[in-house]
């Protein structure tokens, strides 16, 4: 009997164990591709003729957009790509590959093209509505953070490992709308240094994720 009982804890510790590791990895490798923090002087540079009320209305609605479109690829990306006849070692090491590149352009933010180019902030300006575009996409759910979550999808192993990768993004667009909230008093105490700092933080493990990912494909193809 006591047996039993221990064997039952030991499953239910494996599991709650498994559950967290997923969990982590889930919203760190968005989080980190994501990376709220660089919206911040964009949003703000598109918002200074709002009010404050204004300004926390698009940062919700950014928030919202972003959770929206990357809930719908984690749900449909992976099916998306077997229309095409797209194997899911190829969506791993594609995904991969343009995690890398995002992160190369978190390491070296000077020498790489920007998420929005100037000319389309300056017609961002001229929009009435900045929530979905360009603030959404592809500030904070671009080609990066949808690859991320492709890839998870395409490594769940049933529903419940995409329920807890959808709580993971629900905390991302959390995080992401309360660091828009706050960035007219984040932006004087951060900095620019600050923010460049972790910015390369975050691209540091973003790279490591993108080679994780593409390392799983080619294991994955391979049979290994």
């Amino acid at each position: 009997m006591f047996e039993d009982l221990f064997s039952q804890s030991d499953i239910f510790t494996s599991y709650l164990s498994g559950t967290t590791t997923l969990f982590i990895a889930a919203f760190t490798s968005i989080i980190s591709v994501a990376n709220p923090l660089a919206a911040m002087p964009v949003f703000l540079s598109l918002t200074d003729r709002n009010t404050d009320s204004e300004r926390i209305n698009v940062a919700k609605k950014s928030s919202f957009y972003m959770f929206l479109v990357l809930i719908i690829f984690l749900l449909v990306g992976t099916y998306i790509m077997s229309f095409f006849g797209i194997s899911l070692p190829g969506i791993r090491i594609a995904g991969g590959l343009i995690i890398l590149r995002a992160a190369y352009a978190m390491l070296n933010p000077d020498a790489s093209e920007k998420k929005i180019s100037d000319e389309a902030q300056k017609a961002a300006k001229k929009k009435e509505d900045i929530s979905f575009s360009p603030m959404a996409m592809p500030m904070l759910s671009g080609p990066g953070s949808i690859a991320v979550v492709i890839g998870l999808a395409s490594q769940a192993e049933g529903f419940f490992d995409l329920l807890i990768t959808s709580v993971a993004i629900l905390l991302v667009a959390f995080i992401s709308y309360s660091v828009l909230r706050l960035a007219p008093f984040s932006a004087k105490y951060i900095g620019p240094t600050g923010m460049n700092v972790i910015t390369r933080m975050m691209g540091f493990i973003a790279m490591a994720i993108g080679v994780q990912f593409i390392l799983n494909g080619i294991s994955s193809f391979f049979g290994v």
